[in-house]
């Protein structure tokens, strides 16, 4: 108790030091202004005429409606002067919003925008908007379009994310021509959610990405004096918007069949019913008010389109981490992120959906029921076949958030996962608080009791995290600090490690130097020394990185490493160095490459009784993409580790994965896809086709066909499979799914 003691008031010592040392480190010049500059809100009429979606901009509606022009740069620097002029127009109507870009170009044969899936356009020049329909500061709705018209759209939360969450219909056109390239939307306003009021006012933040420059330009300009990006946004006034209750009905039809080859077969494949996919179901969309929604889903249709891409499975303490992609729980996924959270913490989420493997129903509600507190809960009947103990789980999860002043909040969460006998709940609160216009600071504590299959006793755990934070124009600084119990459980979220306490440090200091090679120059520190309170030890990770901005989106970054590790009551050293770096080297190649040579542990985690050692080994990744016009996308990418025994030096493991992923894009509604996928050390290889066509988020048609092969073969004389220099098919598939969003 008297280290937990000490730890603790240390963490606190440093996060109560640190902003005095800030306050009093700059000089008077370069001191933070007390205020932001004084607000205008102008009042954005009503469009007579509502302008056509084609990419000209040469409808009434935007000479009557708002223009914005004063674009500064965000990146590489702030408040300069961008290469290139920006023009943005809002207009709007009873039933839509519409809004709209002119991006100037000096050189159009070198704008970059490719013919390709909606949400998949970061590496082309992009505009987008930020719309905070609650004037809150909390959160805004993105919508995104590349120079071909095709779409992104997400949620902006209150770190200044992007989460990809948000899928909705609307409507767009983009254009290159000689003076640049254009942009124009049209918005229905029963696609985002705002409040229910005759006059109401609005917050809008205009963005441009310049590929081939690196130039980000904003409007109105951000500065990281003033506080909160959402903070900063331009507030407009609008009336007269007509509140249309959203009701909507998706209904879904998937079939599928799958072959194997199996011992039992004879090593030929053949149908396996198990497999077989012939669903049928209906998930439905109510408006509650015009800010609280009503999700449901009765037999969901959960397939993934595309397999998640192979990820190295061998000696790893944790479970791997993959991503999201069901729309379902997607949407409003956002208010499940927490305060105190820090970079690569133990608690990477509260809430992590993909632990509701198969639904047979569920309900989801999400909203702002006043102006300053929002609400989400999802409840779900899980469908686990084949599990006696844990066939039909029920998941309870419940958030809570009240608004502060500017982007500050309270808030609390309840998650549960029931089963049987069996249950895990967590409860507990989480905030985050503006303490001046360059710091926050936020916190997290929960609780949690877990009654295990068969057990008698309930076990009772704790996770505490706090954290402050620290941004100007020259310094980043981040200090956390985590206190997780030993049995802290939460069985609806990703927690990849208990029974410990642990103190994280980053600063970063940003130099911009007068080159027109090197943007920026970003030295920075990041650390943590945790506390082991299961085999009573200390590990630390220490990184010091020096990283390079330069034009065309090129990063360069060289890492020193000096850490261990804590493992089965052992210390193991995993120091090491190594670099990476990207870059978009011309209009039609992206590149991305990363190596690390550090010591490294064999976990035996497979073991009754894990018998680990010291090892070293290369972790290396590289990627290619490669886009010849901008309807093909053609992208290679390839993961490598290896192991060696420290004492011998003997070669344990390697691991490799190569994956090929290459689409056309017919148009913006219509593609082929092929992925190949090799596997050396499982001596796999998958080969996946689809043929997919949305003519609005719901409204899908898709064809898909897989096959796995596998370096066996089937010997008659054993009888049973025995390894094969050549790869034999040992499982083969398609499936069809058809769906239609119908909006009343």
């Amino acid at each position: 108790m008297e280290l937990k003691r000490i730890t603790i008031v240390l963490a606190l010592s440093l996060i109560a030091a640190v902003p005095a040392a800030l306050a009093a480190g700059p000089s008077p010049a370069a001191a933070a202004p007390s205020a932001r500059p004084e607000e205008t809100v102008p009042v954005l009429t009503k469009a007579a005429t509502p302008p056509v979606i084609d990419g000209v901009l040469d409808d009434p509606a935007w000479a009557q409606g708002l223009k914005f022009d004063a674009f500064k740069t965000f990146k590489p620097d702030y408040g300069k002067d961008a290469s290139q002029k920006t023009e943005a127009f809002i207009a709007y109507d009873a039933e839509n919003f519409y809004f709209a870009f002119r991006c100037f170009d000096n050189d159009p044969g070198r704008i970059k925008g490719a013919v390709c899936k909606r949400d998949t356009i970061f590496q082309d020049d992009i505009v987008f908007i930020n719309i905070d329909t609650f004037n809150d500061r909390q959160s805004a709705f993105v919508f995104m379009l590349n120079p071909c018209g095709i779409q992104g759209d997400g949620m902006l939360t209150t770190n200044g994310d992007v989460e990809l969450t948000f899928d909705t219909v609307w409507y767009s056109a983009g254009k290159v021509d000689d003076l640049g390239w254009t942009a124009e939307a049209r918005i229905p306003l029963k696609s985002i959610r705002f409040p229910n009021r005759e006059v109401l006012t609005w917050r809008i933040l205009f963005i441009r990405f310049f590929t081939r420059t690196s130039e980000q330009v904003s409007f109105p300009p951000f500065d990281p004096n003033y506080g909160s990006l959402l903070g900063q946004a331009q507030p407009f006034e609008l009336s007269g918007l007509k509140y249309k209750r959203v009701a909507e009905l998706l209904p879904a039809f998937t079939f599928g069949r799958t072959q194997e080859a199996t011992v039992a077969s004879e090593g030929k494949p053949v149908r396996n019913n198990e497999l077989d996919i012939d669903d049928i179901s209906l998930t439905g969309k109510l408006g509650v008010t015009s800010d609280l929604t009503l999700d449901g889903t009765y037999n969901p249709d959960f397939s993934q389109v595309e397999a998640d891409a192979g990820q190295v499975d061998f000696n790893q303490r944790y479970s791997l981490y993959y991503e999201e992609k069901r729309p379902f729980f997607l949407e409003g996924s956002e208010l499940w992120q927490f305060g105190g959270s820090v970079e690569e913490g133990p608690i990477q989420s509260i809430v992590y959906t993909r632990t509701i493997v198969d639904p047979a129903f569920g309900f989801k509600l999400s909203g702002k029921v006043t102006p300053r507190d929002t609400v989400a809960a999802i409840y779900a009947l899980d469908s686990l076949p084949g599990d006696a103990v844990d066939e039909h789980p029920d998941f309870m999860i419940g958030r809570f958030k009240h608004s502060l002043k500017d982007d500050a909040y309270i808030g609390g969460f309840y998650t549960g996962r029931e089963a049987g006998a069996s249950s895990n709940r967590v409860a507990g609160f989480d905030g985050r608080f503006r303490l001046s216009n360059t710091q926050t600071a936020s916190f997290h504590l929960f609780g949690s009791l877990t009654k295990a299959p068969g057990a008698e006793t309930t076990d009772e755990g704790h996770a505490l995290g706090l954290n402050y934070s620290f941004s100007n124009r020259k310094w980043v600084v981040d200090l956390g600090y985590q206190d997780i119990g030993e049995h802290f459980q939460v069985d609806t979220g990703f927690l990849y490690r208990t029974g410990l306490r642990r103190i994280s440090a980053f600063t970063m200091h940003s130099i911009y130097p007068k080159s027109k090679f090197f943007q920026k120059i970003e030295p920075f520190y990041w650390s943590y020394h945790l506390y082991d309170t299961i085999d009573d030890m200390w590990e630390t990770v220490n990184l010091l990185t020096l990283r390079f901005r330069l034009p065309r989106n090129t990063m360069i970054r060289m890492d020193t490493l000096l850490a261990n590790e804590v493992y089965a009551g052992q210390r193991f050293d995993i120091s090491g160095f190594g670099g990476q770096g990207e870059t978009q080297i011309a209009k039609s190649l992206y590149i991305r490459l990363f190596a690390r040579r550090t010591g490294s542990v064999y976990y035996d985690s497979e073991s009754p009784i894990p018998d680990p050692y010291q090892g070293y080994g290369t972790r290396a990744m590289a990627q290619f993409r490669y886009q010849p016009i901008t309807q093909l996308d053609f992208s290679l990418s390839a993961t490598y580790i290896d192991f060696y025994r420290k004492i011998d030096k003997v070669k344990i493991y390697k691991y490799l994965i190569l994956r090929s992923r290459n689409t056309f894009q017919i148009n913006k509604y219509l593609f082929v896809r092929g992925i190949v996928e090799y596997n050396d050390f499982r001596e796999r290889m998958t080969l996946d086709g689809l043929a997919s066509f949305t003519y609005i988020p719901g409204t899908v048609v898709h064809l898909g066909y897989g096959s796995a092969l596998e370096q066996r073969e089937w010997d008659e004389g054993l009888p049973g499979f025995v390894d094969s220099s050549r790869f034999h098919e040992m499982k083969r598939g398609f499936f069809f799914k058809v769906s239609y969003l119908h909006r009343f």
